[in-house]
């Protein structure tokens, strides 16, 4: 089977809402490991350069859905879409994350659940973690509390 058919077959099972989530919440996720916080000392380019590489690197993941995901965000053209600041509220965000494992849960084979949830993990792991300071103790707080609505605590 071609690439191209495993996408398709993969983004089938999903309605629209459901993939917009799936493919929405890596950058979510992305931008809101990059952003300053209490006690999160802001972010250089190399964090969000690390990102955008962990966002990649599901193109080799052995996962069709996360293979999926990467081609879906590399396909969009987003051009001057709005930002607004639910892309950086930690409640909202857990909220997408909890909303997306229930789509998981119903929708996708456990092995390609399991792979996309930790794969997003990793994007905001590898943000976290980049620089020479590594993560602070309130980015491995916001690693904990993602990671528990990814339910992978």
């Amino acid at each position: 089977m071609s690439e191209r058919s495993a996408r398709i077959l993969t983004t089938a099972v999903y309605s629209t809402a459901e993939w917009d989530l799936l493919t929405d919440l890596p950058g979510r996720v992305l931008v809101a490991a990059a952003s300053p916080g209490p006690g999160r000392p802001p972010r250089g380019v190399a964090a969000g350069l690390a990102g955008l590489d962990a966002v990649a690197a599901g193109r080799a993941f052995d996962s069709d859905l996360v293979r999926a995901v990467v081609s879906a965000i590399y396909a969009r053209h987003d051009g001057a879409a709005d930002r607004d600041e639910r892309l950086t509220d930690l409640v909202d965000l857990l909220a997408a994350c909890r909303a997306a494992v229930r789509v998981l849960r119903r929708r996708a084979d456990p092995a390609d659940g399991a792979a996309y949830r930790q794969w997003v993990e990793s994007v905001a792991a590898r943000v976290c973690r980049a620089g020479d300071a590594g993560a602070s103790p309130a980015d491995r707080r916001f690693l904990d509390r993602l990671a528990g609505a990814l339910d992978l605590r």
